[in-house]
This record gives C-alpha cells, sequence and structure tokens, in this order.
C-alpha cells in the first residue's frame, strides 16, 4: 500500500510454499521531493531573488532483506534430506556443501503443540465428546 510519501512504489515478492503465499522480501517507493522538503535538501545553485526553491526527488528502499531471502531460498530448495543449494549461490558455498546442505539431526518434536493436543483431548474424553474411536 502506498503512503502519503509514496508516489510509486514497487515490492519484490518470493512464494513461501510454508504459508503457500507470495510475501514481500523487499520494497522501492519514489517519494518524489515529500521527504526532501521536509529536509530541506535542495540542489542547484544559492537561491536568488524570486527564484523557486528546487527539491531532490528522494527513493525509498530496503537494499536487502537478509533474512527474508533466506528464509524463501531454504523453503523452496528443502528436501528430505535437506537444503539444495540453488545454482547461482553454489560458487559461494564451501566444497563440502555446494550441492547440498543436509539436515544433521531429525526435526525436534513442537512440545508446546503436543501438550495442547493432549489437553484438548483429555477435555474432549471428559466430555464424552471424542468422535473418534480408539483402536
Amino acid at each position: 500500500a502506498l503512503n502519503n510519501a509514496a508516489a510509486k512504489k514497487h515490492d519484490l515478492e518470493a512464494w513461501f510454499p510454508g504459508s503457500g503465499a507470495y510475501r514481500e522480501l523487499v520494497s522501492c517507493s519514489n517519494c518524489l521531493d515529500y521527504q526532501a522538503r521536509r529536509l530541506l535538501v535542495r540542489y542547484g545553485q544559492t537561491k536568488k531573488m524570486n527564484a523557486q526553491t528546487e527539491y531532490v526527488h528522494m527513493l525509498n528502499a530496503t537494499m536487502c532483506a537478509t533474512t527474508r531471502v533466506i528464509c524463501a531460498i531454504l523453503e523452496n530448495n528443502q528436501t528430505e534430506e535437506g537444503v539444495i543449494v540453488p545454482e547461482a549461490l553454489r560458487p559461494f558455498m564451501p566444497a563440502a556443501y555446494r550441492e547440498l546442505i543436509p539436515f544433521v539431526k531429525p526435526a525436534p518434536i513442537d512440545e508446546a503443540e503436543t501438550k495442547k493436543q493432549r489437553k484438548h483431548r483429555e477435555g474432549m474424553e471428559k466430555k464424552g465428546g471424542d468422535d473418534k474411536k480408539e483402536e
């Protein structure tokens, strides 16, 4: 969404399979002279009598939201064995991890979720409203 300062805005998005949606990685807004007027950022020679003050136009941008980019790379390249390194990044990786960064231990069980599920199940059993039959 545009704010008061932005005349035009471009977003760079990536697909995040975990949430099934495109999400913003970075954005760039052309703020024209909105910010420059408030900051008194001018260009040209010293103002002469009756001359109009000329303000610069400013861009407001995120160069690289590193964490978001890494999350997108990891989510899009994850396999059962680990994370496949994209071709463009392989020259920058240590030799042992040029093609695949393997998982070194199994995924941890989400204990908070397990406790929540157990509490729900016990509550349902007390009420006698358990729709699932135990085998």
